[in-house]
């Protein structure tokens, strides 16, 4: 889940763009599983999508379109504590998927 993958999920987010779009997922180590290197893949590309939907997406664009670069740059550094890793904790548990590294 790197800053590339996180920036590519919270454009689609915000720009709207989920339903226009395929995610197509290519993972390949061939030092390890390839399953293992699938499923984290796909685990990370969720989390990744799941940051920019707890986003205040609308509130972002309204600083922006009003010019407020104040509120809209509190409000991007906000973000980089926001509690994804207990919102995805939780969609996990409600799923009956493992948590963290259980999945392995």
């Amino acid at each position: 889940m790197d800053d590339a993958l996180i920036c590519m999920m919270r454009s689609l987010v915000r720009d709207n763009q989920l339903s226009k779009t395929n995610i197509g997922l290519d993972f390949f180590d061939a030092t390890i599983d390839r399953i293992a290197a699938w499923v984290i893949g796909a685990r990370a590309t969720q989390k990744a999508l799941l940051m920019g939907m707890i986003a205040p997406i609308e509130q972002l664009k309204e600083d922006e379109n009003t010019g407020d670069f104040t509120d809209r740059l509190a409000m991007t550094e906000e973000l980089k504590s926001y509690p994804f890793g207990a919102v995805w904790d939780e969609f996990c548990d409600r799923n009956n998927v493992p948590v963290g590294s259980d999945c392995i």
